[in-house]
């Protein structure tokens, strides 16, 4: 397999996260690349552009970090991170990290196509009441004992959008507002998954 990818796209990130956290990443080969420069490897698998692009084993191109995770957990299916036994759960956590990492990522798109000033527009405001109240949601909902020895996609993806925003929005500041959920992203960031995936 082959995944095309940045270092500073947490989508890219989900899935090397998931490469790492089932055990694959012998399995496939990181093609690092520039979306925004029209890399021409990219657009060969993947007109639209677009990263993460997994190539699979038949040469089929999966182009959202979504269905990327669905189709590893069926490729290596040990160590499920999307559990049958709490599907809803996952899926529902899955839902507040995903709106919260597109939220964040099309803020920062955005300011830099647009400026600054873009974020009091409509759309930009909008944004950002989005990612005040999923913050919230997430606060409330996840604690550090909740964690297990193995993670779901909803931990990933909620643990990433959180460590995103961090990187490029530190102005929102979650980590003051929100300690039990500093405490609980403090705890799922240590895994090696994590580490070796740093934003940079």
């Amino acid at each position: 397999m082959e995944l095309f990818l940045n270092a500073t796209s947490p989508y890219a990130r989900m899935a090397r996260i998931i490469l790492l956290e089932k055990g694959l990443m012998e399995s496939v080969t990181l093609r690092w690349c520039d979306p925004w420069a029209d890399d021409k490897a990219l657009l060969a698998v993947n007109p639209a552009g677009r990263i993460p692009a997994l190539v699979t084993p038949d040469g089929k191109t999966l182009s959202e970090s979504l269905l990327i995770a669905f189709y590893l957990d069926d490729f290596s299916p040990s160590m499920p991170i999307v559990p049958s036994s709490q599907r809803a759960d996952v899926l529902h956590l899955v839902g507040l990290g995903q709106n919260l990492m597109d939220a964040s990522f099309t803020t920062v798109i955005a300011r830099k196509h647009y400026g600054a000033e873009i974020d009091q527009s409509e759309l930009g405001l909008r944004r950002q009441r989005a990612i005040q109240r999923l913050i919230k949601q997430l606060g409330d909902e996840l604690h550090q004992n909740q964690l297990t020895e193995s993670l779901n996609l909803g931990e990933i993806s909620t643990a990433v959008a959180l460590d995103y925003l961090a990187f490029r929005l530190p102005e929102v500041s979650w980590k003051e507002a929100y300690p039990q959920l500093q405490a609980w992203h403090a705890a799922v960031i240590t895994r090696d998954s994590f580490q070796q995936t740093a934003f940079s």
